[in-house]
């Protein structure tokens, strides 16, 4: 590796980095949940710059743990009755999974498939997971299309 690269990526530990550039990393989340209404109100809040912050905004990521978290496509067919998107919407919660991703097609001959993409951030057996899954009122069928 060549030290003059400018292109490279480090991850480091958040309690070594100087300031700035925490609070570039906090500004950044403020933004994505919208908490605040303007970029001046935000850097007024943490503390920063509006030159800071445009000067590193393209340059600093949150780094996510990838170790502990898995991203799963899971396909299920469920019966076009009121409460079955819940039910197993509520499965997923219960499991510890944080939904990504949701698409449910027409129902057709009383039953609807659903695409879902979780990401679980604990270890979870994927046999008891899909079983869990199958075992929700008005489920017909599950099964896992990826797992990253």
């Amino acid at each position: 590796m060549d030290i003059n690269d400018k292109t490279r990526y480090a991850v480091v530990r958040a309690d070594v980095l100087p300031e700035i550039v925490l609070r570039v990393m906090e500004a950044k989340r403020i933004i994505a949940l919208g908490e605040e209404k303007s970029l001046a109100a935000v850097c007024k809040r943490v503390g920063l710059s509006r030159s800071a912050y445009y000067k590193y905004r393209d340059c600093v990521f949150s780094y996510e743990e990838k170790l502990t978290a898995a991203i799963l496509s899971v396909y299920a067919v469920l019966k076009d009755e009121p409460g079955v998107l819940s039910r197993l919407l509520s499965a997923l919660y219960d499991s510890g999974a944080n939904v990504l991703t949701l698409n449910q097609s027409v129902p057709v001959d009383g039953a609807a498939a659903v695409t879902v993409t979780v990401k679980l951030s604990q270890v979870t057996d994927r046999q008891q997971f899909t079983d869990r899954l199958k075992a929700v009122s008005g489920v017909v069928n599950v099964r896992l299309l990826s797992e990253e």
